[in-house]
C-alpha cells in the first residue's frame, strides 16, 4: 500500500513539476506542427525532450524506440508498425530506427496534413542523416537544451548565486528528483559512454575516451589545438578530430566559430570550445561543490561558458541558428562573444568578478575602432548584481543578461 501511495505521489509531483518549469522551446513546436507535417525534436540526453512532448501533447499517440520489442517490430516490418498509428504520433528515439523515415515520407505525402509526426532523440548525426535523406523540406528541426536560467527563474527555481547555478547546470532530472549534481553528472557520463559513444564510434578503450572529454573541459575558452589535445591524450589527429565530432554531435561540447569580416588580416582562424552545460564541465574538472568556484582558477572561463551557453538556449528555444561568434587578433585583442542579429552587431565582454571596472571596456574600444560600431552596442556583462549604463557602453549584471537575451534571434 505504502508503494503504491509513493507511485501516485511521485507521478502527480512529475506532473506538477512538468507544468512547473515552462520550455520556452514549446511555442516554436506548436507553431512548426502547423506549418510541417514532421517535426523533428533534438538535444543530449535526459535534456527533457519526452517528459516536454508527452506533456505538451496529450492528444498524440506515443511510442519509444528504446523499448527493444517495439524496436524489433519497427526495424523487421516498418510498415506494419506504422499502420497501429493511423493519427498523430510521437516516435521517441527515432534514430535507433532509421530505416522508418522512408515510411514516414511516404505517409505524409499521401495525407497531405501538417503536424503528423513528432520525432525526438538524442543522436543528432544519426537524426540528421535519415532526416537528409528522406524528409528533406518535410520536417522542421528544433534543439532542446538543458533548462535556461530564465526557464528556471519562470519557474522560480533558479540558483540564487551565479556559482551555485555555473556548478548545477540545467539538466531537468536534477531539479526534479533534487538529485545532487556531484552524484548525478559522473553517473550521466557513464551511462552517455555506454549507450551514445558506442552507437556513434567503435570505441574500444572507454577509459582513453573520458580522459579526452576531461582534457576538452580543461579547455573551455581557448583556442582549440587539435594536435596539442591529441597528444596530451595519447592518441592521433585523426581520431582527436573523430572524438571531438562525436561530443559535438551528442551535444556534450559545440565550437564557437571566430568572426569572418576581415577588420584585421592578422586574425585567429581557429575556434573556441566550450561546452553546452557548466554543470558537467564542473563534474569533468573534478569541482565537487559550488563553494569551491569562488576561488578556482577556472572560474572566468566557466562563466564565459555559461554566458555563452545561456545564449545557444535562448536562441534555440525559438527554433532559431544563433549567429554568434568571438573575435580575436595576432596581439591578442579579444571579444568574447559577438551576436548578430538583424544585420547588426553587438560586441559583449564577458568577466566573472562581481566588480566593475571601465577597464573592461578596453578590447571593445579598441574592437569599435575597426568595426565602427557605436557605443550602444557595447556591452559587459558581469558577475555583479547591478546594471549601469556608461559613456562607453553598458555593465549588465548576468541575471539581467539572461532575461534581456530570452529572445536572442
Amino acid at each position: 500500500m505504502r508503494i503504491y501511495a509513493n507511485l501516485i505521489i511521485n507521478y502527480y509531483f512529475c506532473i506538477n513539476f512538468c507544468a512547473m518549469v515552462e520550455r520556452q522551446i514549446k511555442n516554436s513546436l506548436k507553431h512548426y506542427l502547423e506549418k510541417f507535417p514532421v517535426v523533428l525534436l533534438t538535444g543530449p540526453r535526459q535534456s527533457g525532450k519526452s517528459t516536454l512532448l508527452k506533456h505538451s501533447f496529450p492528444d498524440y499517440d506515443y511510442v519509444s524506440l528504446e523499448e527493444p520489442d517495439i524496436r524489433l517490430l519497427a526495424e523487421t516490418d516498418p510498415r506494419g508498425f506504422l499502420a497501429n498509428y493511423p493519427r498523430e504520433t510521437i516516435i521517441d528515439e527515432a534514430q535507433y530506427v532509421p530505416q522508418l523515415f522512408s515510411y514516414i515520407q511516404s505517409i505524409t505525402d499521401k495525407e497531405n496534413s501538417v503536424g503528423r509526426f513528432i520525432l525526438s532523440g538524442s543522436q543528432n548525426f544519426l537524426l540528421m542523416q535519415s532526416i537528409t535523406q528522406s524528409l528533406a523540406g518535410r520536417a522542421a528541426i528544433l534543439k532542446l537544451l538543458p533548462f535556461s536560467y530564465s526557464e528556471l527563474n519562470n519557474a522560480s527555481l533558479a540558483p540564487e548565486t551565479i556559482n551555485k547555478s555555473l556548478f548545477t547546470g540545467g539538466y531537468p532530472r536534477i531539479y526534479d528528483k533534487q538529485i545532487l549534481p556531484n552524484e548525478f553528472y559522473p553517473n550521466y557520463i557513464q551511462t552517455y559512454v555506454e549507450r551514445d559513444v558506442r552507437l556513434l564510434r567503435n570505441i574500444t578503450d572507454i577509459s582513453l575516451f573520458i580522459r579526452f572529454v576531461k582534457l576538452c573541459a580543461g579547455r573551455i575558452g581557448q583556442i582549440l589545438n587539435i594536435a596539442s589535445l591529441a597528444n596530451e591524450c595519447g592518441i592521433n589527429v585523426i581520431t582527436a578530430n573523430a572524438w571531438l565530432s562525436v561530443l559535438e554531435t551528442s551535444y556534450i561540447a559545440f565550437q564557437l566559430k571566430p568572426y569572418h569580416n576581415n577588420y584585421n588580416k592578422r586574425l585567429v582562424k581557429s575556434p573556441k570550445l566550450y561546452f553546452y552545460d557548466t554543470g558537467l564541465a564542473c563534474s569533468l574538472l573534478g569541482i565537487e561543490n559550488e563553494n569551491q568556484l569562488q576561488t578556482h582558477y577556472f572560474r572566468g572561463e566557466l562563466f564565459e561558458n555559461w554566458i555563452i551557453s545561456e545564449c545557444l538556449k535562448n536562441s534555440y528555444a525559438v527554433g532559431k541558428e544563433p549567429s554568434i561568434y568571438f573575435w580575436r587578433d595576432s596581439n591578442g585583442v579579444e571579444i568574447d562573444l559577438l551576436i548578430e542579429k538583424g544585420g547588426e552587431l553587438s560586441a559583449i565582454e564577458i568577466k566573472s568578478g562581481s566588480t566593475m571596472n571601465t577597464d573592461f571596456f578596453k578590447n571593445l574600444l579598441l574592437w569599435q575602432k575597426f568595426s565602427a560600431m557605436p557605443n550602444d552596442n557595447l556591452t559587459v556583462v558581469y558577475g555583479g548584481e547591478q546594471s549601469y549604463q556608461t559613456k562607453n557602453g553598458k555593465f549588465l549584471s548576468w541575471k539581467e543578461w539572461t532575461s534581456q537575451n530570452s529572445d536572442v534571434k
